[in-house]
């Protein structure tokens, strides 16, 4: 009996474990591409755009933090300017002690007046590194996706923020810029559909074996650094799969999902999306993974040169398709 009942356990609790394979890894679409359409005309001015977003804030500028005020203020004045030459009106949002930290924000209005998706990328780096991918490279593709969807006709409005402070020693702090303006938003009664963290998103390798994850992952995912994550909590996870549904829709680049409990796959949770968790907002990253493939990761060799700028163009592409489609576009 006590071994029929032993085989009993182990069997519901392989089950068990299938299941929730199959419901954190099972994207709707197709997220292989057997090969990648040419790059239009607008996806090669785009890329020379998105290198020039990241010369200047990892290149120019360098290393963004509290402890090199200059760069940091040079750094958002630079985000607020590309909003505006993108035709929007930025504005700061100052948060700390002495205000003394800045996010900022611009918004696309949706006809229907009420629900907004967030789009986040936070501009500050580590000490160590001028931070090419981490994150000049989300700030950039956030900027491009201003420029192309600030004339969409949008049920759903669309905030683009630039967020200060997301890494060390901010990060889940009072000082961290996306948990104070989660916090801000809830206060005023602002109602956020969906949150989206970019984050790292300029390093691809199609080479074997240039792809890491923790385990068990690696079972279930490639092992060439070629495509990019959407990946987030479990309770996010049908915004998640809709999401990923509608960029894998546009075919520009390949992707893959997972939607995890926090508590199994902590590294879901390493970014400003956790910041909206805590206030019950479904958010998710799109990531290329960071040091899971990327070896410069928060140090110095994270530099403009070591990105790929033509695999950024067809990422925010698909990602305005999206975008799009979330926010529901009105003819």
């Amino acid at each position: 009996m006590k071994k029929t009942w032993c085989i009993l356990c182990l069997a519901i609790l392989v089950l068990t474990a299938g299941v929730f394979i199959i419901l954190a890894t099972q994207m709707p679409g197709e997220g292989r591409l057997a090969s990648l359409p040419p790059l239009t005309a607008e996806q090669r001015a785009m890329s020379q755009r998105l290198g020039a977003h990241v010369d200047k804030l990892a290149g120019e500028i360098g290393a963004r933090h509290g402890a090199a005020p200059a760069a940091y203020a040079a750094a958002g004045d630079y985000i607020a300017a590309a909003l505006r030459r993108a035709g929007l009106r930025p504005y700061f949002e100052p948060f700390g002690e002495r205000g003394q930290y800045r996010n900022v924000v611009a918004d696309i209005a949706g006809a229907g007046g009420g629900e907004i998706i967030v789009v986040g990328a936070h501009y500050d780096t580590v000490p160590e590194t001028p931070g090419a991918d981490d994150n000049a490279s989300g700030v950039a593709v956030m900027l491009e996706l201003a420029r192309l969807l600030k004339s969409e006709s949008l049920t759903h409005g669309l905030r683009l923020v630039a967020f200060a402070n997301e890494e060390p020693p901010h990060f889940l702090t009072q000082d961290m810029g996306s948990l104070y303006h989660a916090r801000r938003s809830a206060q005023r009664g602002d109602r956020i559909r969906l949150m989206i963290s970019l984050e790292m998103l300029g390093y691809y390798s199609s080479k074997p074996g240039s792809q890491d994850y923790p385990a068990p992952f690696s079972y279930f995912y490639p092992d060439r650094a070629d495509f990019v994550a959407f990946v987030g909590n479990f309770r996010s996870r049908a915004a998640l799969k809709a999401a990923i549904g509608l960029f894998r829709g546009a075919r520009q680049f390949p992707s893959e999902g997972l939607a995890a409990p926090l508590l199994l796959a902590p590294d879901v949770g390493r970014s400003d999306q956790s910041a909206f968790w805590l206030q019950g907002v479904s958010a998710f990253m799109v990531t290329d993974t960071a040091d899971h493939r990327n070896h410069a990761y928060h140090n110095a060799a994270d530099v403009p040169a070591s990105l790929d700028y033509a695999a950024m163009a067809r990422v925010t592409t698909g990602l305005a398709a999206m975008l799009t489609g979330l926010a529901g576009a009105t003819p």
